[in-house]
């Protein structure tokens, strides 16, 4: 092979070289960027709770003049065994955050006076109950 044709299968393989490189480049350039996804709908709005329900106090019922009216004394038979009752919801009453704390010394104050009237037991338990407000009874109320 002489020069001259060895410089023209080099040119000729430079030129394919370069085209294809072109054709390539061309074909594979800069691709358009696609759109993004669209952005997920908002979360739905939730309802706002209900307000906190609120009790109103019962009135106290008024006695009629014209009815006659029982006093009951107690029997004397709870009082040594819910005193105990009253001294344990004095003692939460010293560790719990308020407002129970406050419930709790209610209590003890309502537990106390029944006590000393000898209510029975059961009265004496619906009226520390009552007086806790949802608060947790101690187990020697129990």
């Amino acid at each position: 092979m002489n020069q001259q044709s060895a410089r023209l299968g080099h040119k000729f393989f430079f030129t394919l070289v370069v085209l294809g490189s072109a054709v390539i480049a061309g074909t594979t350039g800069c691709k358009k960027d696609e759109p993004p996804p669209p952005l997920p709908p908002p979360p739905a709005t939730t309802a706002a709770p209900p307000p906190p329900l609120e009790l109103a106090p019962e009135p106290e019922a008024v006695p009629d003049a014209a009815a006659p009216t029982e006093v009951k004394k107690g029997t004397g038979q709870a009082g040594p065994s819910l005193k105990k009752c009253c001294a344990a919801l004095r003692q939460n009453a010293a560790n719990a955050p308020p407002p129970n704390n406050d419930y709790m010394l209610q209590a003890a104050a309502a537990c106390d006076a029944l006590v000393a009237q000898g209510q029975q037991k059961q009265s004496i338990v619906t009226a520390v109950q009552v007086a806790l407000k949802g608060v947790g009874m101690p187990v020697a109320c129990q």
